[in-house]
């Protein structure tokens, strides 16, 4: 399938776009190869980056759902559609890191590529008005966007993920640096959404230490596709 889905779009962010299903409890989600960095104010365009991004999100959520991770993935569709459940999603990222490296290098001056163990999670309170702040529980309380035991239990998720990924991404040569999680609430339940990909993912060839994600796209270091397509490769080949 080529063209956008038939559906009324809901909502369109920086990857992708939300779009009805004939069902009120699922939605579609379309992934576009827009690229964006430092809170959009660099924009750009990655080849067959949906398609890749798609692929792997599913062979990830599918791995998750197995160690009893509840997600919102239903099926992928095509190559650009994944059909989920629609939540309502909760506005704070969690972060969750395993090697030093930037943002939290830059904030606290330490050295990039040290690791951390056991892994650190941060939030960030989602508002591109504001540039995506960094915020810790107290901060969450005040703005009113989270309960303590919904942030408990964002934080549980995010080290279970966190334990399910780790090793995945070592039989395949890959260092999970950190990456970004968004929860949503479907049927009162706290549920994993968004996507996992190298858009929210930052990975490093365990040899080389080259970069394999959106940091080739954001420090401009070329050979951006090439980078995606072999995260494809190792994660699905």
């Amino acid at each position: 399938m080529t063209g956008e889905p038939a559906g009324t779009m809901l909502y369109e962010g920086k990857a992708k776009k939300i779009f009805t299903t004939e069902r009120p409890d699922q939605v579609l989600q379309y992934f576009k190869d827009d690229a964006t960095a430092f809170n959009a104010q660099k924009r750009g365009t990655i080849a067959d980056k949906g398609v890749v991004n798609n692929k792997v999100s599913e062979r990830l959520f599918t791995l998750l759902e197995q160690q009893g991770i509840p997600t919102h993935f239903i099926q992928r569709l095509s190559d650009r559609e994944m059909l989920t459940k629609k939540v309502t999603i909760v506005p704070v990222e969690v972060v969750v890191r395993n090697v030093v490296a930037g943002s939290l290098a830059k904030r606290l001056g330490l050295t990039e590529g040290a690791i951390i163990d056991p892994a650190l999670i941060e939030f960030y309170y989602k508002d591109d008005a504001l540039g995506d702040p960094l915020v810790n529980d107290d901060h969450l309380r005040l703005l009113n966007v989270a309960t303590p035991a919904v942030l408990r239990e964002m934080r549980d998720l995010g080290h279970k993920i966190n334990a399910v990924l780790l090793p995945f991404f070592k039989q395949r040569r890959m260092l999970l640096v950190d990456f970004k999680l968004e929860f949503g609430v479907f049927h009162n339940r706290l549920i994993l959404a968004d996507e996992i990909s190298p858009d929210t993912c930052r990975f490093w060839d365990q040899t080389t230490k080259e970069s394999m994600d959106k940091d080739r796209f954001r420090k401009d270091l070329g050979k951006i596709e090439e980078a995606y397509q072999e995260v494809l490769k190792r994660v699905c080949g």
